[in-house]
């Protein structure tokens, strides 16, 4: 077996230990292994527009056993439908994915095929006017040669994007690199078949997108963050006022410390759960809705994608059908800061996998990350509170004992970490994706990463690497 397969995603392909030695999850490992490839080819083609030699290997990595190679096997592509079929009598269950319009690639049931895709949602909303490529940063691309400013260091900084880079590790896979200072680009870098326009997944870094949509309907007392979320659990049982999944609040799922049972853990991550609407066509809001819970809401922090996907359901019910929650994303926040590469992608039924699926570019990112940097503002207008972003930077409660590592979807420095400022927050998602928000320097960081295996690359690391380089603003 190749030694790159490593927990968790070795799960996909092996056994775990079970009382009776047992698993009776083989067939959804199965089902869900190849939805993750028929997703990441889909996207990766599509979406992407990277070669399918690119696709198989570093899209592909991530996988330790990829169904096929790149001059064939049991997978189909296609480019006229774009769409991607993979598995078959050798490799167990079919999967299939398709790109859809403003969204990107969705992942079909399994017993859908290609005549069924245009039941498939799209996004049918004008794409922003103007053409980027004349627009200056940080509106457009048009980013001025000048020299770098006074209080920054090029060769510390050449020598921080070179440690980005440059990695131990040949499963840290650096992809990007963007530094800002004061709003303004002062370092940006592409590995070899990548640019500036270059889509790939954020994973988990979608998360904290979602909180500031979230946050917005806040700010307009749309929601409320400690209410009930106000949602209908599954199952019925009759008599909500029996049901103790009443009293969950916004803060709560925000959190990761709803009590309801952990899904998404204890070597299930790739069984059940999430996992299903990320990768085999299952409702992402009816998954978030059925868990049992187990713990008094606030006092746990379990990291579940279900947790973040119950904020987006209370978000749509804020908005008020599906119509205005499918243009939410794009009018309030993505279209007003330029981000015009970043697509939101849906399950089959239209609701947003906002844990996980989107798929954007460095830029987009850094302009995401530099609205936090203004503290919420873009051209002088307030988009996110101030008092909203102190909620995503304040620890949650449950992780007092663990280091106060995580607040509202962000992720926050340590306790043990000395060795970088103390108010920096990020954005986190897997195969590497951050985007670093650094008030005490003015500074944003963005690394994307096609990491692999082990994987491992540390965000702070990264950030006391950068900060070498620039000195200390007077931002608090």
């Amino acid at each position: 077996m190749n030694k790159r397969f490593v927990l968790p995603f070795a799960l996909l392909f092996s056994c775990i230990s079970h009382a009776d030695g047992f698993d009776y999850f083989a067939a959804n490992r199965i089902m869900i292994r190849n939805g993750v490839q028929a997703v990441l080819m889909c996207n990766g083609l599509f979406t992407s527009g990277r070669t399918l030699e690119q696709v198989f290997s570093q899209e592909l990595a991530y996988l330790s056993d990829p169904v096929g190679t790149v001059n064939g096997g049991e997978f189909l592509i296609n480019h006229e439908l774009k769409a991607v079929e993979v598995g078959g009598p050798a490799s167990g269950q079919v999967a299939r994915a398709a790109f859809r319009e403003g969204i990107g690639c969705v992942v079909m049931a399994p017993d859908q095929v290609f005549s069924d895709i245009d039941s498939l949602p799209v996004l049918e909303l004008p794409y922003l006017e103007g053409d980027p490529a004349v627009i200056p940063w940080p509106d457009g691309d048009v980013v001025k040669n000048r020299p770098l400013p006074d209080g920054i260091d090029p060769a510390a900084l050449k020598a921080a994007s070179d440690w980005a880079f440059e990695r131990d590790s040949s499963e840290q896979v650096t992809i990007s690199l963007i530094v800002l200072h004061k709003g303004e680009i002062i370092h940006e870098r592409y590995a070899d078949g990548v640019d500036m326009n270059t889509r790939t997944r954020t994973w988990s870094a979608a998360k904290s997108i979602a909180s500031t949509l979230i946050g917005m309907l806040v700010d307009d007392d749309r929601l409320k963050l400690d209410a009930p979320l106000g949602i209908e659990w599954l199952p019925d049982v009759g008599n909500a006022d029996d049901d103790s999944r009443k009293d969950i609040t916004l803060r709560h799922v925000l959190n990761m410390s709803s009590g309801l049972y952990p899904v998404d853990s204890f070597g299930m991550e790739y069984a059940t759960g999430s996992g299903l609407a990320y990768w085999a066509g299952a409702s992402s809001v009816d998954g978030a809705r059925s868990r049992a819970q187990i713990r008094e809401p606030g006092t746990t922090w379990d990291y579940e994608n279900y947790d973040t996907l119950l904020a987006v359901y209370a978000m749509k019910l804020a908005l008020g059908g599906a119509d205005a929650y499918a243009v939410f994303p794009r009018r309030a926040l993505l279209d007003r800061i330029g981000m015009r590469n970043t697509l939101v992608s849906t399950d089959r039924f239209g609701d947003f996998i906002f844990s996980s699926q989107v798929y954007t570019n460095a830029r987009d990112l850094a302009r995401f990350g530099l609205l936090y940097q203004q503290g919420g503002r873009w051209h002088g207008e307030q988009l996110i509170s101030e008092e909203w972003i102190a909620f995503e930077r304040t620890p949650a409660p449950a992780t007092a004992e663990l280091g106060n590592m995580y607040g509202g979807q962000f992720w926050l420095v340590p306790d043990d970490r000395d060795d970088v400022p103390k108010t920096a927050y990020a954005t986190a998602g897997n195969r590497g994706q951050f985007v670093i928000i650094v008030p005490s320097h003015d500074t944003v960081i963005v690394r994307r990463g096609l990491d692999y295996g082990k994987q491992g690359f540390d965000r702070w690391d990264l950030t006391r690497e950068v900060l070498k380089a620039i000195e200390p603003g007077q931002s608090d």
